[in-house]
Order: C-alpha cells, then structure tokens, then sequence
C-alpha cells in the first residue's frame, strides 16, 4: 500500500493506493495520520478510490485516524469509497459517523 500526500488549499488529501490490511497498510496510515497531527494539518480527506480491499484492521485504523484527528480538533473525510468500502461502512453502521464524498472540491470545500 502507498500513500500519496498533496495539498488543496488548507485541506491534506492522502491518495492512498492498495489493500489496507492488519500489519500492513494500517500501520502506514497510523504514521501519516500521526505526521499530519503534529504539523497541526487538521484538516484530511482520505481519498480511497483506489483501494480494491481492506480488512477489519484497515476499518480499525481508518476509524482511529478518525477520532485521532477529530481531538486534536480537525475532522477527517472520505473521498471515492468503492462499493465494497460503503458496503463494509454500512454493515458495520460506520457510515453514519464519516462524511463520504464522491469529488475532492465538495470534500475541500466542507471544511
């Protein structure tokens, strides 16, 4: 998994790329997310269109980048959630929590 980092106005978005999974992927978006923190870049939308699977310990993580950014007072919002990805947010009730969005200038732009 990569995870691409650029800037649209004041907003961070991380193009992330593959599987996010237990012991791979999530531990990446552990570090970015803590990265973005200490810059005080509060303001993310993570970009998933290319993210064909992701486990239980993906969800787990995306979840606690969620909560991790909201107290160091940002928020986070998704971007291009595949159908799997809405499917897995929808059985596990996790879509009412996120703001998802299908184009990155209604994401930036929500903050």
């Amino acid at each position: 998994m990569t995870i691409t980092e650029r800037k649209s106005g004041d907003v961070t978005v991380l193009d992330v790329e593959g599987k996010i999974l237990l012991g791979e992927g999530d531990v990446q978006l552990k570090r970015k997310i803590d990265e973005l923190i200490e810059r005080k870049d509060t303001k993310v939308v993570l970009n998933l269109e290319n993210v064909p699977y992701m486990d239980s310990g993906g969800l787990g993580e995306i979840v606690r980048s969620y909560t991790t950014v909201k107290r160091a007072g940002g928020d986070l919002k998704l971007l291009h959630a595949t159908k799997r990805i809405s499917d897995l947010l929808t059985i596990t009730k996790l879509i009412t929590v996120f703001e998802i969005f299908e184009d990155e200038a209604s994401a930036a732009g929500s903050f």
